[in-house]
């Protein structure tokens, strides 16, 4: 008698359909095309692309990324190409395959948030990832995750210009996490990415001077999986809609921890300076581990801790 090892990797992100809960996280896999050589952007849920701003940004002056003993700090400054030359330069050439391409968005007042989500609206682009970590200009530099005023502004303005899923991605350096998830939620995101990394900071103590020209950064990898965890755990029973955990996830297991925690789906970020195929290895390792646990849907795997 043969068994049937069928096995079902699909998850749904607000009605957007993956093949598998694999994402690449933005600032940490470029526009898709640079990795086109290292793995098969076909094996993968979605293409999470670096965040994109109305018009190119130059980003930080160097050094702005250094080593830690268990992860990276990075102060890239959100450099980018602007909204325009992805849509004429990018996009097209990511078209010839079937993985969603989702843009993470940010602007420096809500009004910019909104312009580039209309620019998104009518793309091939799948759904909008919308950062909040970064400075309100016209608040003086508070960030907009600190601002419940903004963020409802952001979210009324881009759902009312964009009309595919929008994913508020928050960040762990404001605020209890749970109240500012379910205010997103209650506000009308579609889904919620977390955690963005968390600030820290390295020093030569021979130059006695920061190691990156901006003094602080944003931690990922390893040394943030734990606090990341936590956050998607808590998150996970406070809110609804489908979580998008991130966090110093390297690996296959990684992600079944946090899909157990409650993620719908996962990032890969830190991972794919180390190893440029991580995601592919980890949608890989999943239905590796499915099969060897005869677990037929993917989906049961989330939120199934007992605890």
């Amino acid at each position: 008698m043969k068994t049937n090892n069928k096995i079902n990797t699909k998850v749904s992100i607000a009605g957007l359909e993956l093949k598998n809960p694999v994402l690449t996280a933005s600032g940490t896999f470029g526009y898709g095309l640079e990795f086109e050589e290292y793995m098969d952007l076909n094996s993968i849920g979605a293409i999470i692309v670096k965040g994109l701003a109305i018009k190119p940004v130059k980003g930080n002056k160097t050094p702005r990324l250094v080593e830690t003993t268990a992860g990276i700090i990075n102060a890239i400054g959100l450099q980018n190409i602007g909204v325009d030359a992805f849509l004429k330069d990018k996009l097209p050439k990511l078209k010839k395959y079937k993985t969603p391409i989702i843009a993470n968005i940010y602007g420096t007042s809500v009004e910019e948030y909104i312009e580039v989500a209309d620019m998104l609206e009518g793309t091939d682009v799948a759904a909008v990832e919308v950062n909040i970590s970064c400075p309100n200009v016209k608040k003086g530099g508070l960030a907009f995750a600190s601002d419940r005023v903004a963020i409802k502004g952001i979210l009324d303005g881009v759902k009312r210009v964009y009309k595919k899923p929008v994913i508020m991605k928050l960040s762990p350096n404001v605020g209890p996490l749970e109240e500012l998830a379910k205010f997103c939620e209650d506000s009308g995101a579609d889904s919620l990415s977390l955690i963005n990394t968390l600030v820290g900071m390295k020093i030569d103590i021979e130059k006695k001077k920061p190691c990156i020209a901006n003094i602080y950064g944003g931690l990922s990898g390893p040394a943030i999986k734990p606090v990341a965890l936590a956050f998607v755990h808590k998150v996970s029973k406070a809110v609804k809609i489908p979580i998008i955990g991130i966090g110093g996830i390297m690996n296959w297991r990684d992600a079944v921890e946090f899909m157990m925690a409650g993620a719908t789906a996962v990032q890969i970020g830190t991972a794919n300076f180390r190893e440029p195929d991580a995601s592919q290895k980890t949608a890989v390792g999943i239905a590796a581990y499915m099969k060897k646990n005869n677990i037929k849907d993917v989906k049961t795997i989330i939120g199934s801790l007992s605890c």
